[in-house]
């Protein structure tokens, strides 16, 4: 079988915000609600790959805000389309409060309601070019983007998938039986469910989960050895343990595809703050017993004659650009600030900055034209050293 891949969306017309009408609203947990929407000018909807997410913008109580939420229903379903957004409440004992865009959303917006929403965007995405056998990893509201991917995977393609998805329990788990009826449809596709804390009554689920936090043995056990692609997304925690827990079991960098807001080095510290946990103690171990010495190595320099230095004001922090960076969004959340973003494309101006010196291109246009001095880091590179002041 042959899988069709969607045309690709002029970024001009993905980056424009359109209007969409509340058409359905649907509870699929404790925690998650579903809005079905179909654009109000009656024309067609842009299409979308499996896993890519729309920009909300709401008025509320007279400020605008902007959120990402990932396309969850079935990419095939002409004229509609379906986000998934759980609702963010504060922790237990804060005054911090609950998320504004999800609670506007679950208490506020009602059938007949009209939202304004830009994309479809984003970079992780389904594979449909390749026929490895899939695994699609997802940890809490994570498996939102997994539920378009899976759709796709079952309705065009002969691909073995292996849906894994992580959860509190039973109460907040959604989308189980949409997930257990695509699954029965054909072969060579399956779906495994961990709660870390289920309930009593889940026990009368009708489909089987495992107690407890996903282990290596158990992927080992459910994954029979192959060449997979991996699509990883959750909360940051789940990111980190996971993407650690696949390239400790030698899963390649580039099989595994994942959603995170934040720097990939992130991710890759972690397995290599695990790597030097294992390292300590085998050498911990190993001292006890005599070891030969060993004369020292010649002491080497290499000086990069081709660096762009990054500053970052007001605190003057300095960073080396490298040309694995996406942006420098990521070159600043890689240097350990924390800039304000929301769309990551240049549509919401929220990562504006000042370049108070050097140059920048855009490597993909700003939706509205950047005022003199200014920058949007998320979608700029350096053309040589620049100085940029963070907004407070």
């Amino acid at each position: 079988m042959i899988e069709s891949i969607a045309s690709p969306v002029p970024a001009s017309q993905a980056r424009r915000f359109r209007d969409y009408k509340v058409i359905a609203k649907q509870a699929e947990s404790h925690v998650i609600t579903s809005f079905v929407l179909a654009p109000t000018d009656g024309m067609p909807l842009l299409p979308y790959k499996p896993g890519q997410y729309l920009v909300f913008r709401f008025s509320i109580d007279g400020q605008t805000v902007l959120r990402n939420y990932s396309v969850s229903g079935d990419p095939d379903q002409l004229g509609q389309l379906r986000i998934s957004v759980k609702h963010e409440t504060a922790p237990a004992g804060t005054e911090v409060p609950d998320g504004l865009g999800s609670s506007y959303l679950h208490y506020q917006v009602q059938v007949g309601d009209v939202l304004q929403a830009a994309g479809p965007l984003g970079d992780f995405y389904l594979d449909e070019s390749s026929a490895r056998p899939v695994v699609l990893l997802s940890g809490g509201v994570g498996l939102t983007p997994m539920l378009s991917m899976l759709h796709r995977l079952v309705n065009q393609s002969e691909r073995k998938v292996h849906f894994m998805h992580a959860c509190e329990n039973g109460d907040v788990h959604a989308f189980g039986a949409e997930v257990m009826e695509l699954v029965a449809r054909r072969p060579n596709v399956q779906a495994l469910f961990w709660y870390r804390a289920a309930l009593a009554h889940d026990a009368s689920r009708t489909w089987s989960f495992t107690e407890g936090l996903l282990t290596k043995e158990q992927l080992q056990r459910y994954l029979p050895l192959d060449d997979y692609d991996f699509y990883l997304c959750g909360p940051s925690g789940f990111m980190q343990a996971n993407y650690a827990l696949l390239r400790q079991l030698g899963v390649v960098a580039e099989r595994i595809h994942y959603e995170f807001f934040g720097p990939a080095t992130v991710l890759e510290q972690t397995v290599a703050d695990i790597d030097a946990v294992a390292q300590t103690a085998s050498v911990l171990t190993a001292a006890a017993e005599p070891q030969p010495v060993l004369a020292p190595a010649p002491a080497t320099a290499t000086v990069s004659t081709d660096s762009t230095t990054l500053t970052f004001l007001p605190d003057g922090r300095q960073a080396q650009w490298q040309d694995d960076y996406e942006s420098l969004l990521v070159a600043a959340e890689d240097a350990g600030l924390q800039p304000n973003f929301n769309c990551r494309s240049g549509i919401c101006n929220s990562c504006m900055c000042t370049l108070v010196e050097g140059e920048v291109e855009y490597f993909e246009e700003p939706l509205d034209e950047v005022p003199v001095g200014k920058v949007l880091i998320c979608c700029a590179k350096p053309k040589g050293a620049v100085v940029i002041e963070m907004e407070s």
